[in-house]
């Protein structure tokens, strides 16, 4: 069984004269991506490879991530090709990745993140992970999926999402 675990980027701030890729996170979003990886350390969801976007903001999100999972955190892989990308290119990265990997935390950005939920979601996903993956995609939000089969032949619906969150500070 793999797994992989879709992270949009946390709460970013908006400095003026800033370019969009050097946007930086939030106050909140600093705090935010620190419970998400809090929570996934306590649903023993835990990446054995992570693969995030070149935007500064994505990079903070796994710093603060990878700075809650202490020693088990793997060392983050910076995609270029993960900035702003559609599902098909966000797809295309995890396809190509080998099969040693057995828990995938990908950080990229909306609409990329969610669009990829919904095309890789099962028929017997989890009703509630679905529901919330489909309606709204917050900051910081984290959608898990299991998935049984090389990584090289996820497309579409073969992957049963099991969990949606929202992780928030206080």
């Amino acid at each position: 069984m793999k797994r992989l675990i879709l992270m949009r980027h946390a709460k970013a701030a908006y400095p003026l004269g800033v370019a969009d890729h050097d946007r930086p996170l939030a106050q909140r979003g600093h705090a935010d991506a620190a419970v998400a990886g809090r929570w996934m350390l306590e649903h023993e969801v835990v990446p054995d490879f992570i693969v995030c976007s070149s935007a500064l903001r994505a990079r903070q999100s796994c710093t603060w991530v990878c700075s809650e999972l202490g020693a088990k955190a793997p060392t983050p892989k910076l995609e270029d090709q993960l900035y702003d990308a559609p599902a098909a290119q966000m797809l295309s990265v995890i396809n190509h990745l080998p099969e040693t990997v057995r828990t995938l935390l990908l950080i990229g950005h909306l609409p990329g993140v969610q669009e990829l939920g919904l095309r890789l979601a099962s028929r017997d996903s989890d009703e509630d992970a679905y529901t919330h993956l489909a309606m709204n995609y917050p900051t910081a939000a984290l959608a898990v999926f299991d998935y049984q089969h090389p990584w090289a032949e996820l497309d579409g619906r073969d992957a049963r999402a099991v969990a949606f969150e929202v992780p928030r500070a206080g």
